[in-house]
């Protein structure tokens, strides 16, 4: 019975996870992970939501390859791969707490200040500097935290994408970057069996997630699309602060 409910469980966290990835584009990590970690080892959690994470950008990538912004996702990932050595050693800086009060802060603060109808600065085309730094935090983050997200949001909201190219772009760029993240935890392995059964088990409600998730996304439209990313945002700046303060 207990094997039953942890199955059913991880099952339901895994649907839930992918509906808000495939529909806003990202944000499934900080769902996944920690509600995975009540019943998992943290060390089967964490690859395990980055296999998923490379099925749903793959599955997206598949469907809408046409409306991904090939240029701004190849630059994104590129500097990613700059920023994440960065992040490891933020991850073992000792300053987790500092560092995470700091980020929820000004996730909040920016996504806020967007949903009070104040337009942030708009990016006509791809703009170097911007890439640069967008990347980088994503790497950064995602190598201490696991959360490349918020500077790629922070990145599309500013170029005006639609909810489709944002979708798309966004996987466009989680698809290789997810990728070199579960190589790197094969070569030290940490993919074991149990994370691969765990996956396996998980397709079958994975993956009528991402299509749900696509018809949301196609029915988002504009500002109404943006308003639910800021959204997202500021759940994940509440979540880093509340665990900053725990810390």
């Amino acid at each position: 019975m207990i094997a039953d409910f942890i199955t059913i469980y991880i099952l339901a966290v895994v649907f839930i996870a992918t509906l808000i990835r495939s529909t806003i584009g990202f944000g499934e990590s900080l769902v996944a992970v920690p509600l995975l970690a009540l019943r998992l080892p943290l060390e089967i959690a964490v690859p395990f939501s980055v296999l998923l994470s490379v099925t749903v950008a793959g599955i997206v990538v598949v469907q809408d390859w046409k409306k991904i912004h090939v240029q701004s996702a190849g630059w994104l990932v590129l500097f990613t791969l700059l920023g994440i050595p960065l992040g490891l050693l933020l991850l073992t800086s000792g300053n987790d707490s500092i560092v995470k009060a700091g980020l929820g802060t000004i996730i909040i603060a920016f996504s806020v200040y967007s949903l009070t109808g104040r337009r942030i600065k708009e990016l006509t085309s791809d703009n170097g500097i911007w890439l640069f730094g967008c990347g980088l935090l994503a790497g950064i983050f995602g190598g201490a935290y696991g959360l490349n997200g918020p500077p790629l949001a922070l990145y599309g909201s500013m170029r005006r994408w639609s909810a489709q190219h944002f979708r798309a772009t966004l996987q466009g760029y989680f698809l290789p970057a997810s990728f070199i993240g579960m190589l790197g935890y094969w070569l030290k392995g940490l993919w074991t069996s149990e994370i691969t059964h765990y996956y396996l088990l998980s397709l079958p409600v994975m993956i009528p997630a991402i299509f749900l998730g696509r018809v949301i996304n196609h029915r988002l439209k504009g500002e109404k699309f943006f308003h639910y990313v800021y959204v997202g945002l500021i759940g994940i700046g509440a979540v880093l602060l509340v665990q900053a303060v725990r810390n």
